[in-house]
């Protein structure tokens, strides 16, 4: 479980190819403080940690990665030096200072306009149709692991405000148009959609 609190940029280092994909990223943590089986978020995507070392000033994890997930996620596009966000798992007791995040990616959104006024950056992003149901203005949602507030909604294509701090310490600054993004709804919205349809197929049956 995550906040969507972004704790780190990590830099993919190094990616073996075969029957898993493994990538070997780099970061700021302590490795001290990273276990063997820990769960890290990885641009919005769990993984688990399954080698962990020195490296530098920090850490270098290593992750295994499914043919589902890279076929799901924007984690089959990642290349050496790729910049990732990175989220360490919510403890007992953490402050919740985002939303409640599964690091279960919902599916892939793509930037359709990027606007820099007065510092700000606004973006406005296209879900996937099947996505788009889930997400309200006001509402909360993932964007490459970064918990984010919806200002406003227009079929499927939503924006989002991003705050300067937002944009320097995590890697939603360097976002385009056509970038692609992983998206994760809001738990709590995806809920009260299945509620909403429960009377239905209960009448139906």
């Amino acid at each position: 479980m995550f906040t969507g609190i972004v704790t780190a940029k990590g830099r993919v280092e190094r990616i073996e190819d075969g029957p898993v994909r493994r990538f070997a990223i780099t970061s700021p943590y302590d490795p001290a403080g990273v276990d063997l089986g820990a769960s890290i978020a990885h641009d919005g995507a769990c993984l688990t940690v399954v080698s962990v070392e020195p490296a530098g000033d920090g850490a270098r994890h290593v992750v295994e990665v499914s043919p589902e997930t890279l076929a799901r996620t924007t984690l089959g596009e990642w290349s050496e030096g790729t910049e990732i966000n990175l989220e360490r798992s919510l403890r007992v007791g953490d402050e919740l200072g985002g939303h409640i995040v599964q690091g279960h990616v919902d599916g892939v959104g793509e930037v359709v306009e990027r606007t820099d006024a007065d510092g700000w950056l606004t973006l406005k992003v296209r879900a996937p149709r099947a996505l788009a149901k889930f997400i309200a203005e006001k509402g909360s949602i993932a964007v490459d692991g970064v918990s984010l507030t919806v200002n406003a909604v227009e079929a499927d294509v939503f924006s989002l405000m991003i705050i300067p701090h937002t944009a320097e310490v995590t890697t939603l600054g360097r976002l385009q148009s056509g970038s692609k993004v992983n998206l994760e709804a809001d738990v709590m919205a995806r809920y009260a959609a299945r509620l909403m349809e429960a009377p239905a197929q209960d009448g139906a049956s």
